[in-house]
């Protein structure tokens, strides 16, 4: 990561601080698939780590995880399914990395029926214990204009960011996601906007990489 998209990252990080103390868990979410918030919310997670905060990070997109590809994730491990249908208790789907101060929750093998895995009681019972346990629990979800997955899961966070990708999702189709997070009764802490292209002179007379922007609007 090069030193403009750390500087991106350490400012999203800065702003999600001061959103406040009563902030601990947030989902990520975007518009449409392949807009990066899988990215962006990893690195969020990474980057609080690095402030000696206890993180956890959930892969919640039951349908389709990119975290366990992008990372390689090739043997079995017990995940965010096996927990939420019973199988298995928390301390089995946690996963320590090798970042300091950051753990992880895989998605577990695809279930047929991930909208009401994510809305039973296992979903809240596990959001209240992490929550004992961890100073920020920082949730990618499946993209909100996909499928409703995203809304059931901000329900129980504290507040949601949108990731929007840089020139490729219209104003109509970023009101209708809002919308679909207000419904939830989800705090909306802003937006992300991604992919900017930073060789467009004088955009927003700032630099910023290429592919990540970091920022809560």
């Amino acid at each position: 990561m090069d030193y403009r998209t750390s500087e991106a990252y350490r400012t999203l990080r800065t702003n999600v601080l001061f959103c406040g103390e009563e902030i601990n868990a947030i989902a990520v979410t975007s518009c449409t698939p392949g807009e990066g918030k899988s990215e962006v919310s990893f690195r969020l997670a990474e980057s609080l780590a690095e402030t000696d905060r206890k993180i956890l990070y959930i892969d919640a997109d039951l349908r389709r995880s990119v975290f366990s590809k992008r990372y390689q994730v090739t043997q079995e491990v017990k995940g965010l399914s096996h927990y939420l249908s019973g199988q298995e208790e928390l301390g089995a789907v946690v996963c320590a990395t090798n970042i300091s101060n950051l753990h992880v929750i895989l998605p577990g093998p695809v279930p047929p029926n991930p909208s009401e895995l994510l809305g039973n009681e296992h979903f809240r019972q596990l959001m209240e214990k992490t929550h004992a346990l961890y100073d920020y629990i920082i949730i990618d979800t499946p993209p909100l204009g996909s499928v409703i997955d995203a809304a059931v899961i901000a329900k129980e966070c504290d507040g949601a960011m949108i990731v929007i990708e840089n020139d490729a999702i219209s104003y109509k189709m970023a009101q209708k996601v809002e919308r679909q997070l207000e419904r939830s009764g989800c705090r909306i802490l802003g937006a992300v906007l991604n992919k900017v292209d930073v060789r467009a002179k004088g955009y927003y007379g700032k630099y910023y990489y290429s592919k990540y922007y970091g920022g809560v609007l």
